[in-house]
């Protein structure tokens, strides 16, 4: 159990009240855990007076990574850039995972050599270590070692963190010595049904598994937990890990979302800049599954279906494959001339990368279908734009939940879920689904409401601002937890 914080009196970060803390952050792998890392960034070092550096392990795992870690370098180039070089992994050993599970992997497994970095070297000694959840369990001893302040960052919900501390009490008082995780009631927030458990944690074996339950288990060592949440959309999970009821021990919590998009420069907007300005207020469905993941071709066919039948004019995103760097397909392989041809001047399709923060906030935008990865859904609440929640993987199902729970979107939980057996939903259900919520004013309403309290959250004197402040503070005072390992 951790103790009490103490001055850190080691000699491997910057002078206790010095008035730059250096704040090192330490993201994994795959852009919903990349991008909130650089917001993270950006508030740190351009309002909060930090000064920061941003670990990249090299090489990355996709072309969408690549380049927003360049684009962030070279927009902030105060945020020092340290490259990890990856020990070598045998990939044979992880045949069929998920390729970013597997980067993962190959980033804890290099974990000791994260401390030449730490300690200086070509950049200033640093104050406290900021790593990615994915990573917790390998690199708080690191950090430990070097008598370094250690915080976890949790890039998803606040109500997804409140499962993952509450896990091991679950595993231990339900699962006796194997991980069948059945309904799990969190403490204080919500029950989260077996349906919405992320898939892989179904499987004791699964990579996945064995980092989320280890990483689960690692948070009561760590100096204290960073979320990218804030009170309004998640009021009974922020409390509840504020107050400590999903877990006895755990270090204090900074709810500091919604983190906002760095002012990172485009170098190309593409055609869906002009296409958007040229649509009427709020007459736009927006269309993404985010970056991780591709929809099964029988899918992908019913959705065009059910976009063109909706009436509605739509941006949609498409990605074609799970890495970006092995997606060479082109439009009409996936969508058929025929249906580009039909939809041309009230759709626009297109497998570029698009900002989806601009997107949301373009005024002819009023509707996002989307997987609810948290960078999504922080962003639709920020634009108060509503959502069609279609959850795919991973924690989406718990995201999709907060969703309809803050009343900022619609859920139709029986739509399709990676892995079932009759996942494909009908052209005909998602045409209504998007014609109803299209005209929805409560939802609308909400979406806008919500928008509002974020705005205040992050402003000067909001909760996030203030919860931002005191972890600077406390990076700036070096405190660290004694005999917490």
């Amino acid at each position: 159990m951790c103790s009490a914080a103490t001055p850190n009196s080691g000699d491997v970060r910057a002078n206790p009240g010095s008035s730059r803390p250096h704040v090192v952050l330490l993201p994994s792998a795959g852009m919903g855990h990349l991008v909130p890392f650089t917001r993270l960034a950006a508030a740190l070092c351009s309002g909060h007076g930090c000064d920061v550096s941003l670990v990249a392990a090299v090489p990355t795992v996709s072309s969408a990574e690549a380049r927003h870690l360049a684009a962030h370098f070279t927009a902030f180039p105060a945020v020092r850039r340290l490259e990890l070089d990856l020990a070598s992994l045998d990939v044979s050993e992880f045949a069929g995972a998920d390729p970013f599970y597997v980067r993962y992997e190959a980033i804890r497994r290099s974990a000791s050599l994260l401390a030449p970095l730490l300690a200086g070297g070509a950049s200033a000694a640093a104050s406290a270590l900021v790593a990615d959840i994915a990573l917790a369990s390998v690199v708080i001893p690191v950090a430990k070692d070097l008598r370094l302040p250690c915080y976890v960052f949790f890039t998803a919900s606040a109500t997804m963190f409140s499962f993952l501390a509450y896990l091991p009490t679950y595993l231990d008082a339900n699962a006796g010595g194997g991980h069948a995780i059945g309904d799990v009631d969190v403490p204080g927030v919500c029950r989260v049904p077996t349906s919405s458990v992320p898939q892989a944690l179904h499987d004791p074996d699964d990579i996945f598994t064995r980092q989320f339950i280890a990483n689960a288990r690692s948070l009561a060592n760590a100096d204290g937990l960073v979320v990218n949440a804030f009170d309004a959309l998640e009021p009974e999970a922020v409390a509840a890990l504020r107050q400590g009821t999903v877990g006895a021990g755990l270090p204090p919590v900074f709810a500091v979302g919604p983190l906002s998009p760095a002012p990172i420069p485009a170098k190309d907007s593409g055609s869906y800049l002009p296409w958007l300005d040229a649509q009427p207020a709020r007459s736009v469905v927006y269309v993404s599954f985010g970056s991780r993941k591709a929809l099964p071709r029988d899918q992908l066919s019913e959705l065009a279906a059910g976009l063109e039948a909706s009436g509605h004019r739509f941006l949609w995103v498409v990605k074609g494959a799970v890495v970006d760097r092995d997606d060479a397909g082109e439009l009409t392989d996936l969508l058929g001339e025929a249906f580009l041809q039909r939809i041309h001047g009230r759709g626009l399709v297109t497998m570029a990368w698009v900002r989806q923060e601009e997107v949301l906030n373009h005024p002819s935008v009023g509707l996002f279908i989307s997987h609810c990865g948290w960078n999504s859904v922080t962003e639709a609440a920020a634009s108060g734009v509503p959502v069609v929640a279609w959850p795919r993987f991973a924690d989406q199902r718990v995201n999709a939940g907060v969703v309809a729970r803050a009343g900022i979107g619609v859920w139709v939980d029986t739509w399709s879920w990676e892995g079932e057996d009759d996942g494909v939903v009908s052209a005909e259900d998602i045409a209504g689904k998007v014609r109803s919520a299209m005209a929805d004013e409560g939802v609308r309403k909400a979406a806008a409401s919500v928008r509002e309290a974020a705005a205040r959250a992050v402003a000067a004197g909001g909760s996030s601002y203030r919860s931002l402040a005191e972890l600077v503070r406390r990076y700036r005072d070096g405190l660290v937890i004694t005999n917490g390992m």
